[in-house]
This record gives structure tokens, sequence and C-alpha cells, in this order.
């Protein structure tokens, strides 16, 4: 009854515009007074105090950073002409070009929002200047930009390893081969696609032109290199391995010159905003699950689960089907922070690794940034390409089509994400 109740008062409380944050910690504090009294609501603001000040959760704010620094000091420009010397003669190769920039970029920022920002405000306008349909346009840098939470670092992962106490590097680490596989799945919907409405090449294969491009964006190809093998390596955590990402933004801005001040503080302040976006998110999420457990809402949800199936199989199918409907009206952060604390002893009691329901539960996330009507990624795109979100949606279907297939692959061939996962830690 009381879970009803949260629950009618969270959908009333979004219907007007609340922040999911502050809808979130009234919604808890309304549902603590109407079971428990007053009593609980002493605790209140040290509970949600120390939840937000877990270690790996200061990852996010040097992530975003570091992407808003690489966006602000031609970074992207660099890797987008290096993307297109390198794939710019397959026909359609414009978007070839962004989905190989959003691969790239996804390395550093680990956030679709950022991907689609960055990349989308140069792509999006070459595209459409090219010829390519708008809704085309906005739908191909969109998916795109969704590789950037599979492939690592991704902060929705960051956010799973806090709420679930696994590890964030075992979930960047099977997220690689999903990613990789999610991008060249769209390349090839991309390339039929270009195909039948005869889309134009970029530019025809020119090695010296790659070579010079290749040299160009050197420098940023250091970038994953410091992030992801100091953090695959052992080398740094990966709270630290997002501080020398921003160390290494900032070196190689400064040797290319086009990072200022005045972009500093832009980036800084960007990258301030979001974060505290996702730590008030955060500090929500500790309150709700503090009031969950006491509850034991969690146990009494895996129990009737478990009461009507066994089978973990069926399980992560009953799973899927719940978190691509909460990906509907719920952002990542968001949802990660309201479900996992509610079915991770369900994940236990089932047998399921953590790290697999992680991928998992990114995947299904990845899709609901696609899917009106919240679909934040879809609409930075749309807004970008000056088009119409459900014009842009009936075109997105076929890349949204390869995350669910990825989706798919990865839910029931666990080797999947898992094998470079028991290669490496296992």
């Amino acid at each position: 009854m009381v879970v009803l109740i949260m629950f009618i008062v969270l959908l009333l409380l979004l219907a007007v515009n609340v922040p999911i944050a502050i809808a979130l910690a009234v919604t808890t504090i309304i549902a603590m007074v109407s079971s428990n009294g007053t009593n609980f609501l002493i605790d209140t603001a040290i509970v949600m105090f120390d939840g937000s000040m877990n270690f790996p959760l200061i990852a996010i704010p040097l992530f975003i950073l570091a992407g808003a620094i690489m966006n602000s000091s031609g970074i992207s420009r660099r890797l987008i002409a290096f993307a297109s010397a390198l794939v710019g003669f397959v026909k359609g190769g414009l978007s070839m070009i962004t989905i190989a920039a959003s691969m790239f970029f996804a390395e550093i920022s680990g956030s679709a929002v950022a991907d689609v920002a960055a990349l989308g405000s140069i792509l999006i306008p070459a595209m459409k200047k090219k010829g390519y349909p708008a809704p085309f346009a906005a739908a191909v840098c969109s998916s795109a930009a969704s590789l950037a939470v599979i492939i690592p670092p991704s902060i929705p992962m960051i956010l799973y390893a806090v709420m679930a106490q696994t590890s964030v590097v075992q979930l960047f680490v099977a997220g690689i081969i999903p990613g990789i596989i999610g991008g060249f799945g769209m390349m090839f919907v991309s390339y039929i696609y270009a195909k039948r409405k005869n889309l134009p090449i970029e530019e025809k294969f020119n090695l010296p032109n790659l070579r010079k491009t290749g040299k160009e964006a050197a420098l940023a190809f250091i970038l994953p290199v410091v992030i992801l093998g100091g953090i695959f390596g052992g080398f740094v955590t990966a709270t630290e391995g997002a501080g020398l990402a921003v160390v290494a933004a900032l070196i190689i801005g400064a040797i290319y010159r086009e990072l200022n001040f005045q972009k500093l503080f832009e980036a800084t302040t960007e990258g301030g905003a979001q974060t505290a976006i996702v730590m008030l998110l955060v500090a929500s999420s500790v309150l709700i699950g503090e009031f969950l457990t006491i509850e034991q809402v969690p146990q009494k949800v895996a129990a009737s689960i478990i009461d009507f199936t066994s089978n973990k199989y069926a399980i992560l199918a009953i799973l899927n089907v719940f978190l691509l409907i909460i990906g509907f009206f719920l952002h990542s952060a968001a949802a990660i922070i309201l479900v996992i604390p509610i079915v991770m002893p369900l994940i236990q009691i089932a047998g399921i690794d953590p790290i697999h329901f992680g991928i998992i539960v990114t995947l299904n996330l990845a899709i609901g940034q696609q899917t009106p009507p919240v679909a934040s990624v879809l609409v930075t795109a749309c807004s970008v390409a000056k088009a119409d979100i459900w014009e842009v949606s009936k075109t997105n279907i076929m890349f949204v089509a390869v995350l669910f297939f990825v989706l798919m692959l990865v839910t029931y061939v666990p080797i999947v994400p898992m094998s470079l996962v028991e290669f490496f830690y296992r």
C-alpha cells in the first residue's frame, strides 16, 4: 500500500513538472510520515549527505568536465576530421563518421547527452547540407550518442556500481564488446539506408589525408589510453582515472592552443550544472533506498517474482520489460537510483551475476534515451536538427532495433559481455 501511495504521489509531482530529484525526496518523506510518523525525519539530511559522499561518485563530475574541456579545445573537430578520412568514402559516409566519432567520444565523456550536444552541433548541420533528411541526421546522431553509456567509461555504470555495490572497473570491461557490436550494427544499418536513398559519399579514400588527420588527432588518442589503460591496468581506480582524464584534456587543449580561460570557465560551469543534477538525484535515492530497506520492499518484490518463476532467464525477461517501460518515463540516472535497490535482492536470489545485470540495465536505459516521452538524448538531437520528434522517432526505429538486438544478445548469451571480465579478473 505504501509503495502504491509513493508511486501515485511521484506521478502527480512529475505531472506538474517538479524536478525528479525533488519529487523523489518529497515522495519518500510523505511515505515515511504516513508509515512511521515523524521520527525518521530527524536523520533525513544526514542520510542524504552521507550517501552522496561515496568516493566512486567523484568520477562523475570529473568525466563530465573532461568531456566539456575536450569539446571546448578543438579535440572533437579533429576526431571528426580523422573519422571522415577513415570512413568517409563509404556510401552515406557522414552517418558513418557520426557513429565512429561517437564511439571514440564515448571513451572520454561517459555521457550520451554530452556526446550528442558536442558532435551533433557539427555533424547534423553537415548532413543536412549534404542532402541527408533531417530526421535521419538526428536519429543517427542520437542513437550513436547512446553508445557513450555502453562503451566505457560510463556515468550510468558508475551509478549502478555504487547502488549495487559492485566493481566499476569490471562493468567498464563488460561494456566493451556490446558497445563495439552496437556501433558496427548501426554502421551496417546506415549503409543499407544510404544505399536505398542513394545518399552521397563524403570524400574519396585518400591515404595522405588519413595520415594528416591522424597526426593532427594523435594527441586526442592519448585520452582513452590514459583513462582506460590506467583503469584496466590496475594503476588507478575509476575515480583517479577520471582525474587523469581532466588533466590530460587540459594539457592537450593547451598544446592545441584552442583552450582559453573563457572556454575553461564555460566548460567548468557546464560540468558543475550537470553534476549538481546527478548528485541531487543520488542524495534523494539514498533516502528512498533507506526507506525501502526499512519497509523490506525489495525482499517482498523478490519473493513474489520467485514464487512466480525461479528460472533466471524468465526473471531477466520480466526485468527487461520492466526496465524498458521505466526507460520511457525516467532519465537513466533516476531509473538506476530508483530501481536497483528494489531488484538487487531478486538478482542475488536468482543467481544472476551483478556485472552481467549491470550491462543489461545500461542497455535498457540506452534504449530509453531514444524513446519518447522523456528521451533526453533524442530531444537534444531533435533540437539541434530542428526536426519533429515523432518524425525522428519513426526513422530512429531501425537504430533502436540494433540496440534491442544487442540487449537480447547480452541477456541470453552472457559470454558476450562477460568474456573479457572472465579473462582479466576471474
